[in-house]
This record gives structure tokens, C-alpha cells and sequence, in this order.
């Protein structure tokens, strides 16, 4: 069985050479390590490897990996990547660097309610539908411009970019990655502040490739590295 150590240095080198491919730097892309259903000592050795972003899908888990003894004073950087309720933001508010599954204007408005309570300022993700697939969740892509301009007008929250989860074909997925970059590019056209709206997070263990060719800034890969659930 492989270690998480060496699959994420395998994983290290499949983005550095996705990177060269599409001309671009290593730097441009973040790796956010999914560690949801996996132990606090499985995020414990991948940070040992030199990891440092880690997402969580499920709230109370996420909770949980927060008070894990194996994780105790460890500098690590959460991303909340699963679909998050209103009802739950309350729970996770300043406990992640960033949310990427927000997909509704009233979720982005208690995100904002509850930053402003702990006089902080919270960045956020909206999830895009792009394959438009009623199993998954996430914003019609026409929508998008429209549930942004009333995200711009919000306090103590920032919208930094898009999110999306892509259909399993490989070639379908590419096209899709390249509808969200598009999509970024018309909301920058009409954002406030343009230059906030950086982060395009797509691409998972069986697309990053694509993903990074198309213009990823953050990659959520679980299974490379972690192993099947």
C-alpha cells in the first residue's frame, strides 16, 4: 500500500508537469488536500510531507478534525469545500480560510451576518453548476453574474471567485473548466474590485490535468492522496 507521503509527492508531480504543459508556474496552483472521512492522524501525515491546505465537506467532522489531539497547535490552512446551509454557517464562521460551496445569495448573506459578529472578514467560493446535473449543487451559470452583484454589496465577506465539481468524462470536464474561467472573466467585468476575484477551485484526483490546463488556481484532490473511502 502506498503511503500518503508518497502519493502526494506523485501528486506533486503530475501538477508540476500539468503546469509545464499549459506554460504556466507551480505557484499559480494550490493544492487542497481533501481529507473528509479520513483520520486526523492521515491529515497528521500529510502535513509531516509538507502539505498545508485541507479540505473538509462535512461540518460536524470538520469540528471534529478541529479538536483533534493528532492536529493540536498544527499551522494548518482549512477550506470548507462541501455544500454549506445557512443554518450551518454559524458553526464553521472563521474557522476556515476559505468556503467553497456557497450557492445561494441568502447562504452568502448569513455568511456575511455571522463575519460581521466576529468583526472578521470571511472569503468565499460560489459554486457553479456547470454540467447542469440535478444531483449536484451549485448555481446555473446564467445566474451567476446576477447572484454576484448582490455578493459585491455584502459586509465582512469577500467574493474571490467560482467553484465548480465537473461531469466524469475528462474531455467533458475540460469544456466545463473552460465555461467557469469564462464565467470569472465576465464577473470581473462588472466586479467593484476586480482584482479580489483570483480563485477558480476545480479539478479533483481524476481531472486536475484538465482542470490546470483551463486555468485552476486551487485542485481539491482526496483520493491520490489519502487512498479510496
Amino acid at each position: 500500500m502506498e503511503s500518503v507521503s508518497s502519493n502526494l509527492a506523485a501528486v506533486r508531480e503530475q501538477i508540476a508537469e500539468a503546469c509545464r504543459k499549459a506554460g504556466r508556474s507551480e505557484d499559480e496552483v494550490t493544492l487542497i488536500a481533501v481529507s473528509k472521512t479520513k483520520s486526523a492522524a492521515a491529515v497528521r501525515e500529510a502535513w509531516e510531507a509538507g502539505q498545508r491546505e485541507f479540505g473538509e465537506s462535512y461540518v460536524q467532522e470538520f469540528l471534529e478534525k478541529l479538536e483533534a489531539r493528532e492536529l493540536a497547535g498544527l499551522p494548518l490552512d482549512w477550506h470548507f469545500i462541501g455544500h454549506l446551509q445557512s443554518n450551518k454557517v454559524r458553526q464553521i464562521v472563521g474557522k476556515a480560510a476559505m468556503i467553497h460551496g456557497i450557492d445561494k445569495v441568502s447562504t452568502a448573506e448569513e455568511l456575511s451576518k455571522r463575519a460581521a459578529q466576529h468583526g472578521i472578514e470571511v472569503d468565499f467560493l460560489l459554486e457553479v453548476n456547470v454540467s447542469g446535473e440535478a444531483t449536484k449543487y451549485g448555481l446555473d451559470p446564467g445566474s451567476v453574474l446576477r447572484a454576484a452583484e448582490a455578493c459585491f454589496a455584502l459586509p465582512n465577506v469577500r467574493l474571490r471567485g467560482l467553484m465548480t465539481i465537473a461531469s466524469p468524462d475528462p474531455a467533458e470536464a475540460r469544456r466545463e473548466f473552460s465555461e467557469l474561467r469564462q464565467t470569472l472573466e465576465k464577473l470581473r467585468q462588472n466586479a467593484p474590485d476586480p482584482s479580489q476575484l483570483t480563485e477558480l477551485s476545480m479539478g479533483m484526483s481524476g481531472d486536475f490535468e484538465e482542470a490546470i490546463q483551463e486555468g485552476a488556481t486551487m485542485i481539491r484532490i482526496g483520493t491520490a492522496i489519502f487512498g479510496w473511502r
